[in-house]
């Protein structure tokens, strides 16, 4: 363990007694090789063949679908003929689409696509002997893929095909549902959930986030905040199918650069704030932008809610004026010339109220369910969004109201303790400082915050992730996060640096540990009453990947393991 010791006096003096009272509280085995430009899916779907039930990798298709001539695809390609293709080529017909050699089904049409590594033409022989009938690949696949007895679609960028083909093998489904698309780089978690609530109201619903996914009341692992574009429209499909007719969805940068979202077409795109990430796919923030900007468009989406309140956003909205683009605005700080705008704002302990004020004079009374400032404008925007998409403001707010939480975003951890401890997702600079700012309002005595960083992504953050936790909290505990392939202790050595930056006179105590369950374990054990407990960057996640190798590890579980030995011990003592 490495300690650094403020000087005396440099932290917020203590809250009053009557603060003390009130409450502090915040709502609460390996498969086979495979194509490995996919990650491997933990979750499984089960359906049935010849009367038999089967268990497929993947998340669930539909369990009807029209087969499609093979033909008719390479048609909407520009491919007269698939090459080197069977005898029979004319009468293959094509009942699904996947990227994923493990998750081929019988009646597939495979997307062999080129990685980083290795190309996915290498497990086309995996891919046929599964029942693939077909392969949508390039140009240097293609050998592969006919030497393993598969008709080849052949095009320059096939993963620019993949999105619009699925839709057409699986009935372009996003047709038949209200799409809500949110995008930014905090927030969009909680706003898909705050959306999916209140769509809830008049609505059948699905979600499909970070998160998980959900079709209707089931509830699946999400591997990647938006799915390929083979498993989306499969997943659009069986929503259509089980009656689902609206969804809320996570849009992220990487899914419009690489073409996850192709064949969408949302009825709200939605824009929250933009903020120094993903810094290793991204070459800055400009292209950054640029990748968000391509959602609010009309080839994307219909019409935009953009925060007023974000720099990017109102450049978002000046850009989007001059292409013609319909772009409602709102505004968590009141600004009067946005569309829709928070006024008589009450942050508490458990979330906030306030009155919503709309373009025609409109006041309607919210909630955000849940706490710290930056929910206002999640709520704010949940609001907005689900107006715009034609449900009554009023219905909006109170099914937003009525969300009872969102896993790993200041969730609570209770064990008996007779101090806060929460678990968030905060795992960049802006968050971090957001959600210190936040509970630093309801803690009385000292806040604690457990915090790493990523390994194999973007590492510019990692010195300012390092500052922010020492000048904020009153003890940072500096630990691994999921280290990857990297060094654990070179990755805390650069956040350690950005800690010892920070001037001592504004500096809280610093300590180092590089196994996160003891860095959890030591926050717990300086935990005092009033005192608040923090645990950030991971959040919902249950795995921390160390060497390639993903262990389980849940943050919610470790620190509630820890706050439970520390009490039954401090029972034992008394």
């Amino acid at each position: 363990m490495i300690m650094i010791t403020p000087e005396p006096g440099n932290r917020p003096a203590p809250a009053s007694r009557e603060a003390a009272r009130r409450p502090p509280s915040f709502r609460s085995p390996g498969g086979a090789p495979g194509t490995l430009t996919a990650v491997p899916h933990a979750d499984q779907s089960q359906t049935t063949q010849k009367g038999a039930p089967v268990t497929y990798p993947g998340p669930p298709r539909p369990a009807e679908v029209s087969a499609t001539p093979l033909a008719d695809l390479a048609a909407q390609l520009g491919v007269t003929t698939p090459e080197a293709a069977p005898a029979a080529s004319g009468d293959i017909a094509v009942t699904g689409i996947t990227h994923d050699s493990r998750a081929v089904r019988p009646g597939d049409l495979y997307a062999a696509l080129p990685g980083a590594r290795v190309h996915g033409a290498d497990f086309a022989a995996q891919a046929a002997s599964l029942g693939a009938v077909a392969a949508l690949t390039d140009p240097a696949g293609a050998q592969r893929v006919t030497d393993a007895g598969l008709a080849a679609l052949v095009v320059d960028n096939p993963r620019a095909q993949m999105g619009e083909l699925a839709a057409t093998i699986y009935g372009h489904p996003g047709r038949d549902l209200l799409q809500i698309g949110i995008t930014g780089t905090s927030g969009k978690t909680t706003t898909a959930y705050l959306v999916e609530g209140g769509l809830r109201t008049v609505r059948n619903t699905g979600l499909i986030g970070t998160v998980e996914m959900r079709i209707g009341d089931e509830r699946i692992k999400s591997e990647r905040t938006t799915p390929e574009a083979t498993d989306l429209q499969a997943l659009f499909a069986v929503m259509r199918e089980r009656g689902v007719d609206a969804v809320a969805m996570e849009v992220s940068s990487h899914a419009l650069v690489l073409g996850r979202v192709d064949a969408c077409v949302f009825d709200v795109a939605v824009f929250n704030n933009l903020s120094p990430e993903h810094m290793e796919f991204h070459s800055g923030m400009e292209d950054y932008f640029q990748a968000k900007a391509q959602l609010f468009t009309r080839e994307r989406s219909k019409q935009g809610v953009v925060n007023f309140d974000d720099e990017y956003g109102r450049r978002l909205v000046a850009e989007c004026a001059e292409r013609d683009y319909p772009v409602v605005t709102f505004s968590a700080e009141g600004h009067p010339d946005a569309d829709w705008r928070a006024e008589d704002v009450e942050v508490g302990a458990l979330g906030s109220t306030l009155t919503v004020v709309g373009p025609k004079g409109e006041r309607i009374a919210a909630e955000a369910p849940i706490a710290g400032p930056f929910n206002v404008a999640n709520t704010l925007a949940a609001i907005v969004t689900l107006a715009v998409a034609g449900i009554d403001p009023q219905t909006a707010a109170d099914g937003v109201a009525a969300v009872s939480g969102v896993p790993g975003r200041l969730e609570r951890v209770d064990a008996g303790q007779p101090y806060l401890a929460v678990v968030d997702y905060a795992h960049k600079t802006d968050a971090v400082e957001s959600v210190l700012r936040a509970l630093r309002k309801v803690t009385e005595n000292k806040l604690h915050i457990v915090l790493g960083c990523g390994g194999d992504r973007d590492k510019t953050k990692r010195m300012p992730m390092g500052a922010a936790a020492a000048r904020y909290a009153d003890t940072a505990i500096l630990t691994s996060d999921n280290p990857r392939s990297e060094d654990p202790l070179a990755i805390l050595a650069t956040m350690l640096m950005g800690a010892a930056d920070v001037p001592s006179h504004e500096r809280g105590e610093v300590q180092v540990f590089e196994d996160r369950a003891a860095a959890i374990a030591a926050a717990v054990a300086r935990a005092e009453p009033g005192d608040t407990v923090l645990v950030a960057g991971k959040g919902h996640e249950q795995g921390q990947d160390i060497a390639g190798v993903v262990r389980p590890f849940d943050d919610r579980l470790v620190l509630r393991a820890a706050i439970e030995a520390t009490v039954d011990n401090q029972k034992t003592q008394g």
